[in-house]
């Protein structure tokens, strides 16, 4: 794994559109090459204390986690996803690549390789739900993003990682 001073990071930060809420205050984060296999991924996912860990793709439509932050490490192939929603962006992914997903932003994978595989996880191993961003759930589900802490860990980096300079930290 690369170090976390040599790793590029891109930050994009997306507007609620009135069906996918997005994150009013934490940015996705693409951490860009930083991972060179599943095993090290894997690794340290565990060792950051983001847990829950699965092996899979992403779900061929918009949808969004309320309750929990995830992350998705890139261990196979590649992909074009769409983030944050109808009005969001598409993004490439490969192998290699870590998405930090605060809680509330939409993905959806719009295509991918036959041997396209993330492992996602989540901080503290936190159960996630499935927003699909329906009208009859948004009112819960924006109370439920407010409510998301801070994760202990950068998912890759622990304690010091970089998403503590994207995301406001409040930690003493």
């Amino acid at each position: 794994m690369k170090q976390s001073e040599n790793v590029k990071i891109k930050s994009l930060q997306f507007k609620d559109d009135g069906s996918i809420p997005n994150n009013p205050t934490y940015p996705l984060l693409l951490y860009k090459d930083v991972i060179t296999s599943e095993g090290e991924a894997k690794s340290a996912l565990t060792e950051n204390n983001w847990l829950g860990a699965w092996r899979g793709s992403v779900a061929p439509f918009h949808h969004y986690h309320s309750n929990t932050h995830e992350v998705l490490t890139v261990v196979d192939g590649k992909a074009q996803l769409q983030l944050g929603g109808e009005q969001g962006d598409q993004v490439q992914v490969e192998q290699g690549d870590t998405v930090v997903l605060p809680a509330g932003v939409g993905h959806k994978l719009l295509e991918a390789s036959s041997d396209f595989a993330v492992i996602g996880a989540y901080p503290n191993g936190k159960s996630y739900d499935f927003c699909y961003g329906k009208a009859e759930e948004r009112p819960e589900n924006l109370e439920n993003i407010k409510n998301v802490p801070l994760p202990d860990t950068d998912p890759l980096f622990g304690e010091d990682g970089p998403l503590f300079s994207y995301w406001a930290d409040g930690r003493s």
